[in-house]
């Protein structure tokens, strides 16, 4: 996993710190060539791991990769689901029916759809977490995709009901079909923690709010501090400038010297302030390793 993740919440319109900026954003990025000019910015600054949701966008940005695999040397995609949005207006433009077709993959279509009928009428966990995963990774086919996350709507509904086995049956099938690691996005990363190893995974990826103030940041850093230090995990922070309440550079110090911190998820819209920030990063990493020895 790299060191450096892009994210692409600045493409559908979300900015925690102006709704101005996120509506003039959403009107920029209407044309998916403003998309694809920034996310080659990112992969030539040295963020080219892309952690993006399964919006109807990133399947154009999926086509264009496969289109031209030489220029995206070095681009990888971590998707994130479900992207609930999008099911609720496909079936209301296009009929439960076709919707399904839409969605689910391609080869045994009959298949999932017998899993997810009979899901429904059994309650089965493992045959709608399958069906589920299989239908959002139909627009990646063909590309490397090393980790899956489960967004944190699924991830923390599940620890709300407990269901602990969700986490096993979405982990191995991520391995099993797709040859990918599992990953977990969640607001409660000390209570996720715990689960996780009660499911038999060990060591997980978890995708969580991290930044020097503590802001959304359930149980705080001294929880994270101790849930980190009871159960290793490979975190990724993400809202590390907590939506505009740190200078970008104070921020970047504190949270590469989080030892749990594995890898920085961020997102921009100029090239400028993506290289400032890659930059930051290996600065206060370089600074790191001196002091260490």
């Amino acid at each position: 996993m790299e060191r450096i993740l892009f994210g692409d919440n600045q493409f559908f319109g979300i900015n925690h710190m102006s709704e101005e900026k996120a509506r003039q954003q959403a009107m920029r990025f209407q044309d998916i060539d403003n998309i694809v000019e920034v996310l080659q910015h990112a992969l030539h600054a040295g963020a080219g791991g892309f952690m993006c949701t399964t919006h109807d966008t990133i399947e154009k940005i999926a086509d264009r990769v496969r289109a031209d695999p030489a220029a995206w040397d070095g681009f990888t995609f971590y998707p994130g689901m479900p992207y609930a949005h999008k099911y609720a207006n496909a079936v209301t433009e296009l009929g439960y029916f076709d919707a399904l077709r839409k969605f689910l993959p391609k080869e045994g279509i009959v298949d999932a759809m017998m899993r997810g009928g009979m899901a429904v009428l059994n309650r089965d966990i493992e045959g709608m977490m399958t069906l589920l995963v299989d239908a959002e990774m139909k627009m990646f086919r063909g590309l490397s995709t090393p980790v899956i996350f489960l967004q944190n709507v699924v991830t923390d509904l599940v620890q709300g009901l407990g269901v602990v086995d969700a986490f096993r049956i979405f982990s191995e099938h991520c391995k099993k079909r797709y040859n990918a690691e599992a990953g977990f996005i969640t607001m409660n990363l000390p209570k996720l923690l715990p689960m996780l190893h009660e499911a038999g995974i060990e060591n997980p990826i978890v995708c969580a709010n991290v930044n020097k103030i503590a802001f959304r940041m359930s149980g705080g850093i001294e929880g994270y501090r101790a849930a980190t230090t009871a159960y290793p995990a490979r975190v990724i922070a993400m809202s590390v400038l907590a939506s505009g309440g740190i200078r970008p550079r104070e921020a970047i110090e504190w949270v590469v010297n989080e030892p749990y911190v594995e890898s920085i998820l961020f997102g921009a819209s100029s090239r400028a302030n993506i290289v400032n920030t890659v930059e930051l990063i290996h600065e206060y990493d370089a600074a790191k390793a001196a002091k260490a020895g």
